[in-house]
């Protein structure tokens, strides 16, 4: 029997991140019990510590014999996986008096944990989820990013690691569980409904000073696309992405991902330890760097701002990075800093917690900002401030947007024009309910426009004083006349796979918006030469 006292029972306290937390503990003064399934493997470890004791724990079994055997102050569980597992450890811990944080970065385990709360204020626990580089240090960096802001409109997150970084079985489980299955993201104001695993997007991590990191990431899911939504000013979209060093690894579990989306197989996760001997082959290929970026962007008065906040880790210090937030929550546990209660670790740790952390270590962080103008201002210099605002509002884009309203479509009679509009996707005839969802990037525009359930997808940008349609190869070039009632679209020139086409084969179309109320009003018919008439939808839409 230890006795509360400063002593910590570090679950998986021998792996890959539960070894490093141990040291970092075992450095800043405490009692170190390194528990795990392998008595041995603990004893091998904790013999390299200071004031370390090794014992045999399985967070799988009933944790209340050890608990009440030796009464650590702390249970910190840094084994997993979370995904699909229930509460039976922190539940321990709260009947045995013991305080509880883990590093969890499931998304539905993390989020719930406040179900916990009423136990843990009654025994005088803490009981905290999450603490590691999801939620709890993202959660940290978007918080100081949106100072200042009066409404952040979109939150977008990627880690990258060092191959040689690579963490095990568990981490692997917890990617594959959500690898081509569905993932519900708020976005453009509502939620949807997309593929876990897909998404792919190249980042590129820059911090003045250092080579820059290139790599390719996917959807992943967290906590925080539930955490950040629900706590940032005006809601914002959330997404967060992943992805290990070499895109080739990436692209082939994408590519299983496919079979999971499709139905055929119900989860990926039995492969976690298969793949263990094959991450080992190319264990010592690639580079020691690992990178994070945060960016945020947002509304502060009348200028859209735009700031991502980057971090590069070298020499291998990567992987201490998501062992930080148990580290300082642990020690202000033990200064009593902490309140009672079960929740997520997200929000209780700033920015400058983690920076004399950071700085112990071979890492270099940079904050970029920048101001943007939207594609319409742009385009339209001055003329723009006079618009309706109703028509200002729906084009200021800037990160992420939606708008909802009604919409009337009617299509052409003859067949040729019948053929055209589905090629191109546009809605069929009738009334719909209508989203747009807009999503601003590196200057461009994307408008998706839902006609209850029926979608399709163009591009906005600006080239010289034209505004630039895209749909797919063909790109339409406009300018914009307008009053205080409204505008036109008017078209000048186009082009297929960037070679530039005679105005006279062009599709026919005036497009005209304008105000009612606070509602923005559009009617935007499209005609074809020889074919006539292909679709006319008009309506109205308000942003959400």
């Amino acid at each position: 029997m230890m006795g509360h006292g400063k002593v910590v029972l570090v679950l998986g306290g021998y792996g890959g991140f539960g070894g490093r937390l141990s040291r970092r503990l075992s450095n800043d003064g405490w009692t170190v019990l390194v528990a795990g399934r392998n008595l041995e493997s603990g004893r091998a470890f904790a013999s390299k510590l200071v004031n370390a004791q090794a014992i045999k724990a399985d967070r799988e079994q009933d944790l209340t014999p050890v608990l009440q055997t030796y009464r650590p102050l702390l249970l910190i569980d840094a084994a997993g996986p979370f995904q699909d597992s229930d509460y039976r450890v922190a539940e321990a811990c709260i009947a045995c008096g013991v305080h509880y944080i883990d590093l969890a970065d499931a998304r539905a385990f993390v989020g719930s944990i406040a179900v916990l709360d009423d136990q843990a204020r009654a025994a005088g626990i803490v009981v905290l989820s999450g603490a590691s580089s999801v939620p709890a240090m993202s959660g940290a960096v978007v918080e100081e990013l949106a100072q200042g802001m009066d409404d952040v409109c979109s939150v977008s997150m990627a880690i990258s690691a060092s191959n040689r970084a690579t963490a095990g079985a568990s981490v692997a489980a917890a990617i594959l569980s959500y690898v081509g299955r569905p993932i519900r993201l708020w976005r453009a104001k509502r939620w949807r409904r997309v593929t876990g695993w897909h998404s792919l997007k190249r980042v590129r991590y820059s911090v003045e000073g250092r080579a820059g990191i290139s790599r390719l990431v996917a959807l992943s899911d967290v906590p925080d696309h539930d955490i950040v939504p629900a706590a940032a000013k005006g809601k914002p979209a959330t997404i967060f992405r992943a992805g290990p060093e070499f895109a080739l690894q990436l692209l082939i579990l994408w590519l299983f991902s496919w079979p999971v989306k499709w139905g055929w197989i119900r989860s990926l996760s039995p492969l976690a330890r298969r793949l263990r001997p094959l991450q080992a082959i190319s264990a010592n290929l690639g580079t020691d760097r690992s990178a994070m970026m945060v960016e945020v962007k947002g509304r502060q008065g009348e200028q859209c701002i735009g700031r991502r906040w980057t971090l590069i880790a070298e020499n291998g210090h990567g992987p201490e990075i998501p062992t930080m937030a148990a580290q300082l929550l642990a020690n202000r546990l033990a200064d009593g800093k902490l309140r009672v209660g079960a929740r997520p670790a997200a929000g209780q740790l700033s920015l400058g917690d983690f920076e004399p952390l950071l700085d112990g270590l071979s890492t270099w962080r940079q904050v970029d900002e920048r101001t943007y103008l939207p594609v319409y201002r742009r385009v339209m210099g001055k003329a723009y401030d006079a618009l309706p605002k109703p028509m200002r509002d729906m084009h200021d884009v800037f990160g992420d947007a939606g708008a909802a309203g009604f919409a009337t479509v009617t299509r052409g009679r003859s067949p040729m024009a019948r053929l055209v509009a589905t090629i191109m996707r546009f809605p069929p005839e009738g009334e719909h309910r209508l989203h747009v969802s807009f999503a601003e990037e590196g200057g461009v525009e994307r408008w998706t426009r839902d006609f209850d359930g029926h979608v399709f997808v163009s591009e906005l940008s600006q080239s010289s004083r034209h505004l630039v349609e895209r749909f797919g190869q063909m790109r339409f070039h406009f300018d914009l006349p307008s009053d205080e009632a409204g505008l036109t679209m008017i078209m000048r020139k186009w082009s297929v796979l960037r070679v530039p086409m005679p105005l006279f084969l062009a599709p026919k179309s005036v497009a005209r918006e304008w105000a009612e109320g606070e509602d923005f009003w559009f009617d935007v018919p499209i005609a074809l030469p020889l074919i006539g008439d292909v679709v006319h939808y008009r309506g109205r839409l308000r942003r959400i």
